[in-house]
């Protein structure tokens, strides 16, 4: 393969990785809370460079560019807009933090969407059931369906008198942070509660994705646009192979 084509094939591949990420977040644009992947990518040094066999700035053949890849892939934390739902288990954060969660193998996650609902067994769960939202001390939140219960300031449930304080986790760094799908976070790090005075819990409304459908449409346009540029010029370039080989066996 030609240097040219390689280089094209590169940037082909890293633009095929970028819309990805973006066919991603535009799947994503009506989910509550969802924080939308953004890739970085960097230019990277040529593969004698990257062997070791060659340094960057000899001024040599192999130091030339290497093309484009995939460096890491972000999570942009912004809070989106809050919208009223008018049902009583959903719940949006007005500030820092996330909801805490459980799975039924007894690991604990971090989320944003708050649109939760209760089972038949009373407990407070997340949208698919999979995972039981937790009170501030770790257990799992459980209503008596028959009885009407209200949301205080703090995120503090109020059932009849008998309240639980939702349970609303930071981790150190929001760094820390890997997605983990369902819309869930693993945090590598440790995490710890939301002070009660630097709580705000919204009852009724939901935390919007934070995807703009326009932004990324934007996006995909561009990255298909590049991507069509270097597939035409891995074509091109095997065109010109093929006309040079060509005349080397009829000569």
């Amino acid at each position: 393969m030609s240097y040219g084509m390689y280089l094209s094939a590169e940037g082909a591949k890293a633009q095929a990785q970028r819309l990805e990420f973006i066919a991603n977040n535009l799947a994503n644009v009506d989910t509550p809370g969802f924080k939308r992947d953004v890739p970085t990518f960097q230019a990277r040094f040529a593969e004698a460079i990257q062997q070791g066999t060659a340094n960057s700035g000899s001024q040599s053949i192999n130091d030339v560019g290497g093309g484009v890849k995939l460096m890491e892939v972000d999570t942009d934390f912004s809070n989106s807009t809050l919208r009223d739902t008018n049902v009583d288990t959903d719940f949006a954060i007005n500030g820092d933090g996330f909801f805490h969660v459980r799975d039924e193998s007894g690991e604990t996650f971090l989320t944003r969407a708050g649109n939760f609902l209760v089972n038949a067994q009373g407990r407070l769960v997340t949208q698919t059931g999979e995972f039981s939202v937790l009170d501030d001390s770790g257990g799992a939140i459980e209503l008596d369906g028959e009885l009407p219960w209200e949301l205080l300031a703090g995120g503090i449930i109020n059932q009849e008198g008998s309240t639980v304080a939702l349970g609303l986790q930071k981790p150190q760094s929001l760094g820390d942070l890997v997605k983990v799908g369902s819309n869930m976070f693993r945090s590598l790090g440790p995490v710890t509660s939301v002070p009660a005075e630097q709580r705000s819990i919204l009852q009724g409304s939901l935390e919007q994705s934070g995807v703009s459908s326009t932004r990324e449409m934007m996006a995909m346009i561009e990255t298909s646009r590049a991507f069509e540029a270097n597939t035409k010029l891995i074509q091109h370039q095997d065109g010109m192979l093929s006309q040079l080989i060509g005349r080397v066996l009829s000569s």
